[in-house]
């Protein structure tokens, strides 16, 4: 029975690389040294196989602390090696390790992740060496101790009144100088040898300068305003002159306008009133005035409504 997977493609090899890397050979072979110097049993030239089958490791508990692993399976068997394994896993959690710093039981039966199986056996280190294991392989760190202090009531009020450095600071600060709120504050130097009128007087030349500035020639607001040049002294020809930029005036006429009667749409000058030869019953020709087909339905009615007031006559 084996639990070996298949080889990783894509992401995941990608990550199982990057974690491979992580690796130390050097943190190895001190970890070699310390186990087999607790213990006094031979991991051998592979330190993944040496391991595999938790026997050593649960020796190496038991030596730390006596009686955390009861049975340890000496069997070949994968089942009986897991187990092992998980054993010790519990017996360190116990011991004081942290859920983060323990590996999986795969990721060294299955040479999975040995970078986390080496985080935890240097964390295990570490935490022998705070606990007072003694060896002749210096390995791992000293784990600082936690000293709780007790402050009064007292106490921990007075330290509500002082603003700590991360807030910054107020020292050297002052408001020396400076006047009450509301109050014309001066635009000289009072240190510097200036008389005060001449400063209040004078503009400087930060806020801009008015030289040169003249309201001559301006008019009272609603004052007619002349468009011609007073100096030029042409007012009556521009009075009676139009300029061409105000356009021009001159061909234009209204003559011959009528305000609500019908329009003509033909010009009597140029269309003059034509005449037609008809016969009569005997035959012989007449000429008889000839009414054009042309002429707008309200001209019409204009000339018929003036032959009616001209037929219509009134006594006195």
């Amino acid at each position: 029975m084996s639990f070996n997977k298949g080889p990783a493609y894509g992401l995941s090899a990608e990550v199982k690389n990057k974690i491979a890397q992580k690796y130390d050979p050097q943190k190895e072979e001190e970890l070699r040294c310390w186990i087999e110097d607790v213990t006094g049993c031979c991991i051998g030239t592979d330190f993944q196989k040496g391991l595999k089958s938790g026997v050593i490791l649960c020796n190496l508990i038991n030596k730390l602390q006596p009686g955390s692993v009861k049975k340890v399976n000496q069997s070949q068997l994968n089942w009986p090696q897991l187990e092992n394994l998980s054993n010790f896993i519990k017996a360190i959690s116990i011991y004081g390790l942290k859920p983060h710093d323990i590996f999986e039981a795969n990721d060294l039966y299955e040479s999975g992740n040995m970078t986390q199986v080496q985080t935890t056996l240097l964390a295990l280190a570490s935490m022998a060496k705070t606990k007072g294991s003694c060896s002749r392989v210096d390995i791992g760190v000293k784990y600082s101790d936690k000293r709780e202090r007790m402050f009064d009531e007292e106490k921990m009020k007075a330290g509500q009144c002082v603003i700590g450095l991360q807030m910054g600071t107020n020292k050297c600060a002052s408001q020396a100088g400076m006047n009450a709120y509301g109050t014309r504050r001066p635009l000289y130097d009072h240190k510097a040898q200036i008389l005060p009128p001449m400063d209040n007087t004078t503009i400087s030349l930060q806020m801009g300068t008015n030289k040169g500035a003249s309201q001559s020639g301006m008019t009272a607001p609603g004052t007619r305003r002349a468009i011609y040049d007073q100096k030029l002294g042409t007012d009556k020809c521009d009075n009676s002159t139009m300029s061409l930029q105000m356009g021009y005036s001159q061909g234009a006429n209204q003559s011959g306008q009528n305000f609500g009667l019908g329009r003509q749409i033909y010009d009597a000058k140029y269309c003059p009133k034509g005449q037609e030869v008809t016969d009569d019953h005997n035959g012989a020709g007449g000429v008889c005035e000839y009414v054009p087909d042309y002429q707008d339905e309200g001209y019409q009615g204009y000339q018929e409504e003036e032959q009616v007031y001209q037929g219509e006559g009134t006594d006195y």
